[in-house]
């Protein structure tokens, strides 16, 4: 945006040089303009000790010095609300529909009601900071960083706008919440085996996937007995079932890549068996979102409606149960609050626990990394590293390995 002085003029001299003069319209009318038209007033009234036309002519250099800059904002663009932008800028993202989904349920439960009124440009860090710590007093820590970073999102694309010149949730002074630093524990083998007998039947080879292949709740539903490969021993993850809109779809797995899993002897079996006791259904869904092409795949598990999985179904009244039948949560009284899913108690538990078998058997974080479908060995890493043996340990083994020729507590460690 350009803004001029109409009340100024640059007037070239005689030696070539310009020089700033007055106009013909100079001290009529509003001084300020930009390149629309619209006026950019600024009375400068008469203070103690300071002259009014010192004042403009200082505001004039400054006005000139953040054209030439680029860091000139128009003050009448940050008076849009914070809910306005932000719904603008949701609708602009190119997001997926689940992840849409949820920044908007953020944005309208947690941000609007409290800033959601305020005009951009009076959105100051204290009031952010303010904001935070209601939200600390009675959501989990994570998850107030989380939303701190979807409001943070939208004030830099404000910044990047020029609606406004800063992002008040990079001011020094604001601090979200410390990250949680809570260690994930892992389920045992007996309360897998547990979990798995106290589910029906038709469900139960779930656990198998979760805890014998770590694959996600989602790629489980969406698992095709096309995508099992019982010759060469492979798991081809290649879709998730979703929940888009109040809709199920299927779409790609998280990460959005094709992920291929060994498939270990005994889940071989156990699959063969559950698809002898119930036969894949063949299951059509849009792809990714509820307009999207329909895709068809037979599926290894399925509702007693021979449809796709929905986990709110699956979680509350088949999963739910199981945890209260196994002790790991206590059971609730008609009309309490509603139980809601933890990692150590839903259906990624059992991620967890195949991550902790691998860990404790050798298994490096690379391939652990590749096998649970993370980009980033080093987030693998900080996850699970409590699950590794301890230094102390592998010092004893390796040292009896070498002392004892390639023996531990006189057994053979040969190949």
């Amino acid at each position: 945006m350009t803004v001029y002085d109409r009340w100024h003029k640059m007037v070239k001299q005689p030696d070539g040089t310009t020089k700033k003069a007055r106009s013909s319209e100079y001290g009529i009318g509003d001084r300020w303009r930009d390149e629309s038209g619209s006026q950019r007033k600024r009375n400068f009234a008469k203070k103690a000790g300071k002259d009014p036309n010192t004042c403009a002519e200082a505001f004039d250099a400054q006005i000139t010095n953040e054209l030439n800059r680029g860091t000139y904002i128009d003050p009448n663009a940050g008076k849009i609300t914070l809910k306005e932008y932000g719904e603008k800028w949701l609708e602009a993202q190119t997001f997926e529909e689940s992840t849409r989904e949820a920044v908007e349920l953020r944005l309208r439960l947690h941000v609007y009601p409290h800033l959601g009124a305020r005009e951009l440009r009076s959105l100051r860090p204290s009031a952010v900071q303010g904001w935070t710590r209601i939200l600390q007093k009675t959501l989990a820590p994570n998850y107030v960083r989380t939303i701190f970073a979807n409001l943070s999102a939208v004030l830099t694309a404000a910044v990047d706008d020029e609606v406004i010149a800063k992002n008040p949730c990079r001011a020094d002074s604001v601090k979200p919440p410390a990250p949680s630093r809570k260690k994930i524990r892992a389920w045992s083998r007996e309360r897998v085996v547990l979990m798995r007998s106290l589910l029906p039947s038709r469900y139960q080879a779930s656990v198998d996937l979760g805890a014998g292949l770590g694959m996600r709740q989602g790629e489980v539903f969406g698992l095709a007995v096309d995508d099992v490969d019982f010759v060469s021993g492979v798991v081809h993850v290649v879709r998730q079932v979703k929940i888009v809109g109040a809709r199920l779809c299927f779409a790609p797995p998280k990460g959005g890549k094709p992920l291929d899993i060994p498939l270990p002897e005994t889940v071989v079996l156990r699959l063969t068996e559950h698809l002898a006791a119930y036969p894949a259904v063949l299951v059509t869904l849009p792809w990714k979102h509820p307009e999207g092409k329909p895709v068809s795949a037979r599926l290894v598990f399925s509702s007693r409606e021979h449809k796709a999985m929905n986990r709110n179904y699956f979680n509350s009244f088949i999963w739910k149960p199981a945890l209260e039948g196994a002790g790991v949560i206590p059971v609730r009284e008609t009309g309490t609050r509603r139980w809601t899913e933890s990692r150590e108690e839903g259906f990624h538990a059992l991620r967890h626990h195949f991550a902790s078998v691998l860990l404790a058997d050798g298994v490096d974080i690379r391939s652990l990394a590749e096998f649970l479908g993370h980009e980033d060995p080093g987030f693998t890493l900080r996850t699970y590293t409590h699950f590794m043996p301890s230094g102390e340990e592998r010092m004893r083994k390796a040292v009896e390995r070498a002392l004892n020729g390639g023996t531990v507590d006189g057994l053979s460690q040969e190949a």
